[in-house]
């Protein structure tokens, strides 16, 4: 993950992680540690080096929409995280939330020639499941094993070494369109980086926030991001569902803008210091002052909080259904369990958890990422949730992660247009 006289300074493996958001881009810079024989599945442990954030440019929703704007910005992030450890990376851990999320809950079959399962046997029924959800110009950046199943009879959480005729597997992937992620990609090995995995946002939001006795009971993780919102449900351990909703708290700051008449970064900070979902009596009555838009300066204008609440609160209100929606046409709601997680910077806003679970009908929280040594107080709030969860990711080894396996592929594609390009232009 990083320069080769570097690494040998360090005694443990030092990793990458990128999330490029709408509102902001994270670099976070860590080490990982073996925690030893009694460490359940060989997840080491984790320390912090430096985080480096900037913000966002030239991303919408989640997309890409300015390869050069995007770029620059990525680089002055992880160069300030290099800086801060010392380090120069060259693979990264990546957050995808574009592209359109989809997750699909199937079954792939396999016979067993030899009539005693093997690891030959398991990787012939993963490749078949690879290939059956890369179709249509959709990409596999997640594929988790929920369970096996022998001769449609015996369940077997590991099947190697048992007789069998044919093994089933119950799988579940999560798609997108490939376009929006081979940008990602490209801006990244502009960036002189390769990307070792892609991670889910909404997977590692959860990761990062929820417990593990929570994901065997059932919860759902919402975050509600600057540009997205995404979904996350697991049940009995597994990860079954992920969805996005392309809503999130820049809008509420274009709502406030376009409700005041005042410039977009006022909106965003009084979102910040005054927003609120829960109105007390007091608030009817405080009021703030904000600068209006093409106005001479000095020009102000006044409203209260409990009028502020009246504009923010549709919104989210609305971005919550939509996310109730998403699971509730999932086919999973059954499986979910009834908690729900909210994380993310617009989760922060004062009175989310319990609007939420009026909206939402269940019980719900408010969840910061669990503490890992080295991270500082200032990437401990909701808004840092899927970089802590990237992580925790690749502490655990990336086993459920569809490792990004196509390099030389994307760099043929990139060297093809600029071949094109050279043509055309001699």
């Amino acid at each position: 993950m990083l320069s080769r006289n570097q690494s040998e300074r360090r005694g443990g493996e030092i990793v990458g992680l990128l999330d490029v958001g709408t509102n902001k881009i994270v670099c976070l810079i860590a080490e990982l540690v073996p925690a030893g024989r009694n460490s359940p599945g060989g997840i080491k442990s984790a320390c912090v080096l430096s985080v480096g954030h900037q913000r966002s440019r030239g991303v919408k929703a989640g997309v890409i929409t300015d390869l050069a704007e995007v770029e620059g910005a990525i680089r002055a992030t992880i160069a300030q995280a290099e800086r801060k450890a010392g380090v120069t990376l060259e693979e990264v851990f990546v957050s995808v939330s574009c592209g359109r999320l989809r997750s699909l809950n199937f079954s792939a079959s396999v016979d067993i020639d030899g009539g005693v399962v093997d690891e030959h046997d398991i990787d012939r029924l993963m490749a078949g499941a690879r290939s059956w959800t890369e179709r249509e110009e959709r990409m596999l950046v997640h594929l988790n094993r929920i369970g096996f199943r022998l001769d449609d009879t015996t369940d077997a959480s590991d099947p190697r070494g048992m007789a069998a005729r044919r093994m089933t597997c119950n799988l579940h992937a999560v798609a997108a369109d490939e376009a929006p992620i081979r940008n990602l990609l490209h801006v990244i090995e502009c960036c002189y980086l390769s990307a070792s995995a892609l991670v889910t946002a909404p997977y590692a939001s959860a990761l990062a926030t929820t417990s593990e006795e929570e994901r065997h009971l059932g919860v759902t993780c919402i975050d509600m991001g600057g540009g997205t919102t995404t979904v996350a449900v697991f049940a009995q351990g597994h990860f079954i569902h992920a969805g996005t909703v392309h809503m999130g708290g820049h809008h509420i700051s274009c709502d406030i803008t376009q409700a005041l008449q005042t410039p977009l970064a006022e909106a965003e900070r009084i979102k910040t210091l005054y927003g609120t979902m829960l109105v007390a009596q007091s608030d009817k009555h405080e009021e703030f002052s904000y600068p209006l838009a093409g106005e001479d300066d000095g020009v102000m204008g006044r409203m209260t909080k409990a009028d502020l609440a009246g504009l923010i609160r549709p919104r989210v209100a609305k971005m919550l259904a939509l996310a109730r929606e998403r699971i509730e046409h999932s086919g999973v709601s059954g499986y979910a369990g009834e908690r729900v997680v909210l994380t993310g910077g617009t989760s922060e806003l004062v009175g989310m958890g319990e609007f939420a679970a009026d909206v939402l009908g269940r019980p719900v929280r408010v969840a910061s990422p669990q503490p890992i040594a080295g991270m500082g107080q200032s990437i401990t709030s909701p808004a840092f949730s899927t970089v802590a969860g990237l992580l925790a990711v690749a502490a655990a080894g990336g086993e459920e992660v569809t490792v990004y396996r196509d390099r030389d592929a994307l760099a043929s594609g990139y060297l093809e247009r600029v071949g094109q390009w050279l043509k055309s232009g001699f």
